[in-house]
C-alpha cells in the first residue's frame, strides 16, 4: 500500500471533456477528493496557480530495448524521459534481444520495471510463427496484449504463416495489436529502389516509396477480415495512410469496438518534405508519407475513426542513423518525453483542442486496454497527475533531453508550455528536471 498525501492546489482540471478550476487531494495512491479550496492537510502541497492539471499520459506503444539493446536504451532510462514529459504509463514492446516469445522472458521484463521504472508499466507478449502456444497461455488480466508483427520491422519476429495469424486470431484471449505493413510488397519495392540507385545507396527520400501505402492498405485490410473472421479484439498500431482511415468505424462508442486504430505523434507532424531536414532522424516503420497522408489523419482522429494517440517511440544511436546504406540506417525515433509537446502545437495552432488530446492521450487508452482504475481524474482512481504550464516558453536541447541516444527530432526548436511535474500513483516522480525515485511506477491491472 502507498503511504502518503498530496494536495495540489489552484489549477485548472481538465477531465471528461471539461475545465474546472479546483484542487485534487490524493492520499495513499489514490484521488480522494477534487473541488474548490479543498481544506486538507497534506504530506506535500504543490501550487498549481496558473497550471493545467492533467491527467498522466497513457502510451501505449514504445520500445524501451531492454534486454539486449541497451547500448540504445533502458528500461530506467526511457521511463525517466517519458515522466519527463508528462507520460505516466507505458506499454512496451516484445522486440528486445531476446525478444518476449516466452512467460519467462516476458516476466524477465516485468521484474526490471518493477525495480527501475518510475513510470506505470505493462509489457506485450509477443507472437511468431514459431510460439504459438505459448502467447495462448498470457494472462490477460496482467498483460495490455500480444503483439504481432504482420510485417518486419525492428527484431526477427514477422508472423506471416496464415494459419499460425488465424489461430492467434481466434483464440487470442487478450487484445491483438499488429504492425502493419505487407512484406512482399516491401521487398518488391526494395528490389526496385536496389536496381534503381545501383545498390544500397538509397536516399531516405525513398523511404515512403519502399514502405508504401500500398504495403500499409493491404496488411491492414488482412488484419481487419481476420478480425472479424473470429470476433478478435484487434488494436491496429501507427496508422499512417489517407487510404487506411476508411477502414475504421465512429458509429459507436469506443467501449462498443472490436476493432480500434491508433496514429502516432510523429505522423501527425512530419511529411515526407521533412526527410530533406532530418534526413535518417525520421525514418520509421510504418514511414513517414506524403503532406496528403498527413492531412489526412487528424480529422479521422477528430471524428473517432482514430481511437488513441500514441509514440512508437524506438530510440537508435546517432552514429547508427548516421549510416547511408538505406538498409543499414534503423527506423523509429525517440519521441515519448515529447509526445504531450508535439501535439500542444497542434493545440496552439487551433488543429485540435485540448479537451480532445487529453481524451486521445489519457481516457481513450485506459477504455481501449480496459486498465484497472487509471487515465482519468475522478475520486477513487489511482493519482497520475500532469501539472503543466503553458506558458513557459524553452528550446529542446541535449541539456535537457533524457532519452540515452541523447538526441531528438525537435532539438533546436522553440516550444511553449511544458510539464512541470508529474505524479505516478500518488507520488511525485518528476519536478523541473529532478527525478523523486524513492518509490517505483505499479504493473497495470486490466479488466477483462
Amino acid at each position: 500500500m502507498r503511504k502518503g498525501t498530496l494536495l495540489i492546489k489552484g489549477g485548472t482540471i481538465i477531465n471528461r471533456g471539461t475545465r474546472t478550476e479546483g484542487d485534487l487531494f490524493i492520499k495513499d495512491g489514490f484521488i480522494e477528493a477534487i473541488g474548490p479550496s479543498l481544506d486538507r492537510h497534506a504530506d506535500r502541497e504543490i501550487d498549481a496557480t496558473g497550471c493545467l492539471i492533467l491527467p498522466g499520459i497513457i502510451d501505449d506503444q514504445v520500445h524501451f530495448r531492454e534486454p539486449g539493446l541497451t547500448h540504445k536504451a533502458t528500461i530506467k532510462t526511457e521511463s525517466r524521459a517519458a515522466v519527463a514529459g508528462g507520460t505516466t504509463t507505458f506499454m512496451e514492446m516484445p522486440n528486445t534481444k531476446p525478444a518476449a516469445l516466452t512467460q519467462e522472458l516476458l516476466q524477465a521484463k516485468y521484474d526490471i520495471a518493477a525495480s527501475v521504472s518510475p513510470a506505470n508499466y505493462s509489457f506485450y507478449m509477443g507472437a511468431s510463427n514459431d510460439n504459438r502456444d505459448e502467447a495462448l497461455r498470457t494472462d490477460p488480466k496482467t498483460v495490455c496484449g500480444l503483439k504481432i508483427f504482420m510485417g518486419s520491422s525492428t527484431g526477427n519476429m514477422l508472423v506471416d504463416d496464415r494459419q499460425v495469424l488465424d489461430t492467434l486470431f481466434a483464440n487470442s484471449p487478450l487484445l491483438i495489436a499488429t504492425h502493419c505493413e505487407d512484406e512482399a510488397t516491401i521487398r518488391a519495392n526494395a528490389a526496385a529502389a536496389r536496381e534503381r540507385f545501383g545498390g544500397d545507396e538509397i536516399p531516405v527520400t525513398e523511404h515512403p516509396l519502399i514502405r508504401s501505402a500500398e504495403g500499409c492498405l493491404k496488411s491492414s485490410t488482412l488484419a481487419i477480415e481476420l478480425a472479424r473472421k473470429h470476433n478478435t479484439r484487434l488494436h491496429i498500431l501507427h496508422i499512417s495512410t489517407a487510404e487506411e482511415t476508411d477502414l475504421f468505424r465512429n458509429d459507436i462508442p469506443l467501449e462498443q469496438k472490436r476493432i480500434t486504430a491508433e496514429v502516432c505523434v510523429h505522423h501527425l507532424t512530419f511529411n515526407a518534405e521533412d526527410y530533406l531536414r532530418l534526413g535518417n532522424k525520421i525514418k520509421c516503420n510504418p514511414a513517414i508519407k506524403s503532406e496528403r497522408h498527413r492531412r489526412a489523419l487528424l480529422p479521422a482522429l477528430l471524428d473517432d475513426r482514430f481511437d488513441v494517440i500514441a509514440t512508437d517511440h524506438a530510440p537508435h544511436t546517432a552514429a547508427e542513423k548516421a549510416q547511408t546504406n538505406y538498409f543499414k540506417a534503423p527506423g523509429g525515433l525517440p519521441l515519448v518525453q515529447h509526445a504531450l509537446d508535439m501535439m500542444m502545437r497542434l493545440v496552439q495552432k487551433g488543429d485540435i483542442s485540448l479537451e480532445r488530446v487529453v481524451e486521445k492521450m489519457c481516457h481513450a487508452p485506459a477504455v481501449c486496454f480496459e486498465i484497472d482504475r487509471r487515465g482519468y481524474l475522478d475520486e477513487g482512481m489511482w493519482a497520475d497527475v500532469i501539472i503543466y504550464d503553458p506558458a513557459e516558453a524553452w528550446t529542446v536541447a541535449q541539456d535537457n533531453i533524457f532519452y540515452k541516444v541523447g538526441w531528438s527530432p525537435l532539438e533546436g526548436e522553440q516550444l511553449r508550455g511544458r510539464v512541470r511535474q508529474t505524479i505516478v500513483s500518488g507520488h511525485l516522480a518528476y519536478d523541473r528536471g529532478l527525478f523523486f525515485e524513492d518509490q517505483k511506477g505499479m504493473r497495470l491491472a486490466f479488466n477483462r
